[in-house]
């Protein structure tokens, strides 16, 4: 196993780490929209989505793998009524053949958020 750090991405908010590699897959942590550079979580569904991809997108790069090479997600959501609008976004950052996927909806996400998304992906 090797731990994942990069200070690219918003650094852990709790007893965990960013990210795990363990044989060729690497595991990430949920990601929220929070803007590594000033901590601050980003306003609205659109643009706290957009930086839960480039934040799991650098985590990805930062551990030798991409966003092409996701096998899977899970996407916690706020609100089930924001599914069409996430999806939009979300194919933004996939392409065919299009990861697995889980999507469930939470009663509430760390600060507040409105999404978090993990991923594993090969190497």
């Amino acid at each position: 196993m090797k731990t994942v750090s990069t200070p690219n991405a918003p650094a852990a908010i709790g007893p965990y780490s960013q990210a795990q590699i363990v044989g060729g897959l690497v595991y990430t942590s949920g990601q929220i929209g929070i803007d590594p550079k000033t901590g601050v979580l980003a306003e609205g569904l659109t643009a706290q989505a957009n930086q839960v991809f480039a934040n799991l997108s650098t985590l990805l790069n930062a551990a030798g793998s991409g966003m092409d090479k996701v096998i899977k997600t899970t996407l916690f959501i706020k609100n089930m009524g924001d599914f069409a609008a996430i999806n939009e976004i979300y194919a933004k950052y996939f392409t065919e053949p299009y990861p697995a996927r889980s999507c469930v909806e939470v009663a509430a996400l760390p600060k507040s958020a409105l999404l978090e998304c993990e991923v594993i992906a090969e190497l």
